[in-house]
């Protein structure tokens, strides 16, 4: 049956590619878009603590101006780039006026390397750290397309506006528009990375301590060029309390957000022949308790189990996934040309997790869940649970060997003990 199909398949793609090479130019203009351009926006922290002189022996303005005009020379051509300032305006003591210091210095778009240069070299550190407000414009200047969106924080210290930015980036997060923040601590304190590490965490991105223009040049020129690299953009989906109302999931990556000890439940359509194949991820993104677990149910529309995959653990941990496979044996040839019904099968995303009572719970936690759906084993068995799966076939090799090796050293002890005697 699978052999028909890949023949079907084979045919029809030879038609299709006959068809487009028999079309008049004029037929490009129906093909699908191109992917839109990868966007960057860095923000850079221009309070009054900039002045610090002791990056290489100069202020840490301007060695972070020397990495801009580094870093803007070696963008990438399809990286669509913008620049954010927080506290270059406001020099007082008014600290209302002060939070709201933020402002796009260059818009994100396609890069005009002499003019972000230019403005750029006009700053002066000047007032106060408003991180959370800068990182909220920042989501705003990406906007909510389709491309891929990374912001890059460079900052010398923690927010000073009473604003939690790491509760501003997990709300971020939980917008689905797959914003990831990278976050670069020049000269930093313990709670400056303490709060920089949590807020690329909460994003799915990194945390880098800066202490030479040279580091900070380098570290700022890869995130740029991880941006320009072709990546699969997950989709966001919302799971359900229950599976008869759960999202219907085709092959893909997909992303949701899970409260605390909460059950997801998603559906996928599986043929007779097919075998699905599907991992699922949960990031602990804030503090959470010891002792906690992720599960992974495939389940019938009726109930019943049919596989599961599990994984516990102790103590801090940034990510913990599991998985699972579910061969669909091939339908028994049915009258006429009838085409084999589909499964539903149910999948339970669930976790155990716990917080302290002094860490927020909301938005809930990253779920990444990966379904792949490809062409089963030639036969009925459970290919995906020989060897080690479930165990029955290691157990009966074991069986076999130690018998075998019981026979023979018995037969070796008697032997030895019959040449004893006759010597």
């Amino acid at each position: 049956m699978i052999t028909r199909k890949r023949l079907a398949t084979g045919a029809c793609a030879l038609l299709a590619a006959l068809s487009v090479a028999l079309l008049p130019t004029g037929a490009a203009a129906d093909e699908p878009a191109a992917k839109e351009s990868p966007k960057v926006e860095l923000v850079l922290d221009v309070s009054g603590s900039m002045r610090a002189k002791d990056i290489d022996g100069k202020s840490r303005m301007s060695a972070a101006k020397q990495a801009f005009n580094e870093v803007l020379d070696a963008v990438p051509e399809e990286v669509r780039l913008g620049i954010r300032t927080l506290g270059a305006d406001y020099p007082g003591n008014d600290r209302k006026r002060g939070c709201k210091d933020t402002r796009a210095l260059y818009p994100v778009g396609p890069l005009d390397r002499t003019e972000a240069k230019t403005a750029v070299a006009t700053l002066a550190p000047t007032g106060w750290t408003p991180i959370g407000p800068a990182l909220l414009g920042a989501a705003d200047d990406l906007g909510k397309d389709g491309a891929t969106k990374r912001i890059v924080l460079i900052t010398d210290g923690e927010d000073t506006c009473g604003v939690d930015p790491c509760q501003i980036a997990r709300q971020i997060a939980a917008e689905g528009i797959h914003l990831v923040i990278d976050t670069l601590g020049l000269v930093p304190d313990a709670k400056t990375r303490q709060q920089l590490a949590c807020i690329a965490e909460a994003t799915g991105g990194t945390y880098t301590s800066v202490h030479h223009t040279e580091d900070l040049a380098g570290r700022v020129k890869q995130l740029v060029d991880r941006a320009a690299d072709p990546v699969v953009t997950p989709v966001a989906t919302q799971g359900a309390a229950r599976c008869e109302k759960a999202p219907q999931l085709k092959p893909g990556l997909y992303t949701d957000r899970e409260s605390f000890g909460e059950h997801r439940w998603y559906r996928v359509d599986l043929l007779p022949g097919q075998e699905l194949r599907a991992s699922v991820s949960v990031s602990a993104d804030r503090a959470v308790n010891n002792d906690y677990g992720v599960l992974l149910r495939a389940v019938t529309l009726h109930g019943r189990e049919i596989v599961r995959g599990s994984e516990a653990g102790d103590g801090r941990t940034d990510v913990i996934s599991t998985g699972l496979r579910y061969p669909k044996p091939e339908a028994d040839d049915g009258p006429g040309d009838a085409k084999p019904a589909a499964e539903t099968v149910c999948l339970q995303v669930s976790n155990s997790f716990s917080a302290p009572p002094s860490v927020k719970t909301t938005p809930g936690m990253p779920v990444e869940l990966t379904v792949d759906v490809v062409d089963g084993p030639a036969s009925a068995s459970d290919i995906a649970s020989f060897g080690l799966g479930r165990g029955w076939w290691l157990l009966g090799v074991l069986v076999l060997v130690g018998f075998l090796a019981g026979l023979l050293w018995g037969w070796l002890s008697r032997w030895r003990v019959a040449v004893w005697r006759t010597n």
